[in-house]
């Protein structure tokens, strides 16, 4: 197993039953969305959200400067070469980070991995590749990284994951059109996801963060009724 990255942790009720492992996007940190659970109103539910810390490492794009990454950025051409070994390790990285929470008590049909911008990109990478389905993918402001491997590498279950895919129409880091690009090939593989656009830039909005919250007690409360 991969060696399990430091971690920010917040509950919203004992015992979690569920867990939401959350990925930050380049250059900032596990503190990043910490602040957003208490607006995403999950009063009665009992989920552990995990906000990993990237590890530090060069990035070329920023003339080599050390920061939270979890991968290279090479360069802002979509059809260049990717930091392949970089995706491929972190995902390891937040691998163990899913199978840490199996060994708390929460089984992948009760994890959801989500992501911001590079941590979308881990997020729908590793995803759509486990052998076994999480509860859900939250893939925000992002982009399909290793697109040309997804045929051979997809799961059979990837496909029945519930999805969450949002992005801002006026982001100037990653543009609309890179997100709405992994939605469309998505569809076309038969996977049924949720698609959120909203005036906003890089970033993460109230409205946005509305419809996480009704997305997340939809996958969770309709759990909850089983029981």
């Amino acid at each position: 197993m991969s060696e399990i990255l430091e971690t920010v942790e917040v509950s919203t009720g004992a015992d979690p039953r569920y867990s939401v492992i959350w990925l930050h996007g380049l250059g900032a940190d596990g503190h990043d969305f910490e602040p957003i659970v208490p607006a995403l109103d999950l009063a009665g539910m009992s989920i552990r959200f995990v906000f990993p810390h990237a590890s530090v490492r060069p990035v070329t794009l920023n003339g080599g400067m050390p920061m939270r990454a979890w991968f290279d950025i090479l360069n802002l051409d979509r059809d260049g070469n990717v930091d392949e070994q970089g995706i491929r390790a972190s995902a390891d990285q937040v691998e163990a980070l899913i199978q840490r929470e199996n060994q708390r008590g929460i089984p992948d049909e009760r994890i959801v991995l989500a992501g911001f911008s590079q941590g979308g990109a881990i997020a729908l990478h590793l995803g759509l590749r486990r052998p076994s389905a999480l509860a859900g993918i939250m893939a925000l402001s992002t982009y399909m990284p290793l697109a040309r491997t997804l045929e051979a590498e997809a799961s059979d279950v990837a496909k029945n994951i519930p999805m969450f895919m949002a992005h801002g129409r006026q982001d100037p880091v990653l543009p609309i059109g890179l997100g709405e690009l992994a939605r469309d090939r998505l569809q076309e593989r038969g996977h049924s996801l949720q698609w959120h656009a909203y005036d906003m830039p890089h970033a993460v909005c109230d409205k946005e963060i509305d419809d996480i919250g009704a997305w997340l007690r939809s996958l969770f409360g309709h759990d909850e009724q089983a029981r």
